[in-house]
């Protein structure tokens, strides 16, 4: 049968039941949101001669729990108008109206004689054939549908969703005895195709996939952090950024999550796990038992293995229990690192450390390679769903199997070895089968070792993706420093940059004319996109600094010049350009969004021309462009100056949309032109189906604009009375004026002495020429500096 959902209804309204609602209103579904009613009146509301009958009091958990949920910090919505999709309620009044919706999600507190009363009222009200889901995240699927009807259990399973719900990615569907398959297989394409999750169909197991192997791995880390001598800060630096893993690493991660959560979790494994090889290692150590008593559970209760106090951040002293100054840590073996920009291409040369780092990672991939390998069948058959767990739920960019296959397998096996364990006896008969690795690349797609067939299988779902990692030299047509040209198939090239950070110098600037190039003389159009954590951070400054510092004016006007006429071929080529963003969409990457004939945005996409951060404006045609849309959208005398005020404060005030939606309030995106993929695996496949439509609908090269209207004096005077009152009000510095004026000059189209039309080239030209005289200030030049050294803009 064919399955919609159109709305939703979450039972708990916690953090975690809120965070679900957002992440259905985010992507267009209806939500009701229910939660209990209160037993006793607030003084407040006592106070206001309320009761308990009262519906603002019946109501007051909800709505304060959605309320608080909307507020923090990351937000769990697209954007705040999104929240008007969700409607709350209480479960004593409004229950019957789950009779209305697609699907219901039980959110409530980790008890199981609460979730089975939940359950009862549940059935009193759903109609035949809608969803049941529970968000447990350790609670048995099998003991919660007990006692309910058949077409209950059919539908019914768990559905773990990760907290925060809209950015990790993992979604757990844990099937219960009689659910269907057809559930099983809509929920597994539900969560890929419109939630933008990585569907992973678990088995009814102790904490499932995730959560069994990263409780095990931040375990072992506890333990293991007492037995080497290592502070926490030395654990931190050796498991964050440097081996793909959040820069939160362990113990902040901890700090983050709650340390109260966690333990849960273990307690629970370690309970309803005793044939565990590893059972005891879920025993919590000494140093968590004492913090659990003072309640010291990271950033909720204040402090945790860190704390701060002022300015000053101190961490936790596992031996005297006492806080300290926080220390750096580092390690030669890490240094050994630097040059190697993939953590995939790192492992090789970290298990190789001759110092405590290097005993630290053989230790710690000894034995996690050695449980996640003895966790087959026991929590899934299929290797890969395994990998994708951790990636998606804790972060990691690669999982413990191809962190393994990177090391190699006979070495794993022989640090293995080492520690005193051995792998499961399915591996050592891969590699007598032939294997000699857990994943193989062909024909474009990602292969895994099948253990019952003892053969090489296509992992399941790709189909709808398009892998660069998977095609990038085997459909190679052309590359460069910085950046390489795919064939995507069916006359669609695809540009992926491969500088540092994806910074926009030189090499990628060539690199887009010859895609376009390319393109125009043999192909059909061009997606310029990739798959590594940001799309760009902008253009490259260094170069520019360099330039500047040497006062080598004539070449970077050159350089400014070469940017812009790049912008302007991927608007003015003769073929569909469609820009693929994502993640960090800094200055020069936005410009080219900007230019495209089409954006297919992730909906994690953060977006903005940041350049007022380093002391300059947009100049690859930016500013140009922001002058251009308000221009566009001019009506009437009397609001053009409100409208180019809008656009001139975008760029001004550095605005960085928090999400792809977001990026349409800013006029960065355009309605009705550009879109949103919310799963990112998705969005080269989709950008690539964009620039095929335009191709076949017949593209035509657009003709350049000549008719821009821009407003002069009128808007000039308004703009440097404004930025005068910024600055005798302290809000600006005497710099940040100076930078806000030329901008001013260059989105009024100059000082001319009435509203006229000019040319896309008049526009370019006026920031070329302001981009260039704020490199010659001092005061630039100190911001780019502190931006390269600190990594964080200068207020001077």
């Amino acid at each position: 049968m064919k399955r919609t959902i159109k709305k939703v209804a979450v039972i708990g309204s916690g953090i975690m039941g809120s965070g679900i609602a957002c992440h259905f209103a985010n992507i267009g579904v209806e939500v009701l949101l229910l939660d209990i009613v209160p037993r006793e009146l607030t003084e407040a509301e006592a106070k206001k001669g309320l009761t308990l009958e009262s519906k603002i009091v019946r109501n007051r958990l909800v709505n304060e729990h959605l309320a608080n949920s909307l507020k923090s910090k990351p937000s769990p919505i697209y954007n705040q108008k999104f929240a008007s999709r969700i409607t709350t309620g209480n479960t004593t009044d409004d229950m019957a109206k789950i009779a209305n919706v697609d699907w219901i999600i039980e959110v409530v507190v980790e008890r199981l004689d609460i979730k089975k009363m939940v359950f009862e009222q549940i059935e009193k009200f759903r109609k035949p054939g809608t969803l049941v889901t529970s968000n447990t995240s350790g609670i048995p699927i099998h003991f919660m549908s007990e006692g309910r009807s058949d077409d209950f259990q059919k539908h019914f399973c768990g559905t773990h969703f990760f907290n925060p719900a809209r950015y990790l990615k993992l979604f757990e569907i844990i099937p219960g005895p009689q659910t269907a398959t057809e559930v099983l297989d809509f929920l597994t394409d539900y969560g890929s195709k419109f939630l933008g999750k990585t569907s992973v169909v678990a088995k009814d197991t102790p904490a499932f996939i995730g959560n069994r192997i990263g409780i095990y791995g931040i375990q072992s880390l506890f333990h293991l952090v007492k037995e080497m001598g290592l502070t926490i800060e030395e654990v931190d630096k050796l498991t964050g950024p440097v081996i793909g893993r959040p820069k939160s690493a362990t113990f902040r991660t901890v700090d983050v999550v709650g340390l109260d959560t966690l333990v849960h979790v273990a307690n629970g494994i370690y309970e309803n796990c005793p044939n565990d090889e590893q059972h005891d290692l879920f025993k919590l150590p000494d140093f968590v038992n004492k913090m659990m008593e003072n309640k010291w559970l990271g950033s909720k209760t204040g402090q945790g293995f860190y704390k701060k106090v002022d300015k000053d951040i101190l961490s936790l002293d596992l031996d005297t229990l006492e806080y300290r100054p926080a220390k750096k840590a580092s390690f030669a073996t890490l240094e050994l690192t630097k040059t190697i920009d993939k953590p995939i291409d790192r492992f090789k040369v970290l298990v190789k450390g001759k110092d405590k780092a290097g005993e630290f990672y053989r230790k710690s991939f000894a034995g996690m390679f050695a449980y996640v390998s003895n966790r087959i069948p026991e929590i899934t058959d299929e290797l890969y769903k395994i990998d994708d767990a951790m990636k998606a739920g804790f972060g990691w960019e690669n999982g413990p199997f191809e962190i393994w296959d990177a090391i190699g397998v006979e070495k794993g096996i022989e640090i293995m070895k080492a520690e005193g364990l051995e792998p499961a006896a399915w591996v050592t008969d891969m590699l007598t089968s032939g294997s000699s690795s857990f994943y193989t690349i062909k024909e474009g797609a990602t292969f895994f070792y099948n253990i019952p067939t003892k053969s090489q299988t296509k992992v399941p779902g790709q189909d709808s993706f398009i892998i660069l990692n998977n095609i990038r030299e085997s459909k190679k047509v052309w590359s460069n420093s910085g950046a390489i040209i795919q064939d995507l198939g069916d006359g669609i090239l695809n540009l992926e940059f491969q500088s540092k950070m994806n910074t926009i110098g030189g090499d990628v600037l060539a690199a887009i004319n010859k895609a376009i190039d390319l393109s125009e003389k043999e192909y059909q159009g061009l997606v310029i996109g990739n798959q590594a954590a940001n799309f760009s951070v902008g253009a490259n400054i260094g170069m520019i600094f360099m330039m500047a510092v040497e006062q080598e004016y004539d070449e970077l006007n050159m350089a400014i010049k070469m940017f812009q006429d790049t912008m302007m071929r991927v608007r003015y080529s003769g073929i569909p350009v469609v820009v693929a963003p994502h993640g960090m969409t800094f200055g020069g990457g936005c410009e080219m969004s900007l230019h495209a004939d089409k954006v297919v945005a992730a909906a994690e996409t953060y977006m903005g021309l940041v350049e007022f951060g380093v002391g300059v404006i947009p100049g690859g045609g930016g500013s140009k462009e922001m002058a251009l849309r308000a221009a566009d959208l001019f009506h009437k005398n009397d609001v053009e100056l409100n409208v180019l005020q809008e656009y001139f404060l975008t760029i001004a005030m550095a605005k960085v949309s928090t999400s792809g939606y977001e990026a349409f309030d800013t006029g960065l995106l355009q309605q009705g032109k550009d879109i949103i993929v919310v799963n990112k695996d998705r969005q080269i496949a989709e950008a690539k189906k964009h620039a095929l439509l335009m191709a076949e609908a017949g593209y035509t090269q657009p003709i350049r604009r000549s008719d821009v209207k821009v407003l002069g004096k009128q808007a000039l005077g308004m703009f440097l009375v404004g930025t005068d009152q910024m600055e005798a009000g302290k809000y600006i510095s005497e710099h940040d004026k100076k930078i806000a004026n030329k901008l001013a000059y260059v989105m009024a189209g100059g000082d001319l002495s009435e509203p006229t039309l000019v040319t896309e080239q008049y526009l370019l030209d006026l920031e070329r020429e302001a981009f260039l005289s704020l490199c010659t200030e001092r005061k630039t030049l100190e911001r780019i500096q502190f931006m390269l050294t600190k990594g964080k803009p200068l207020r001077n």
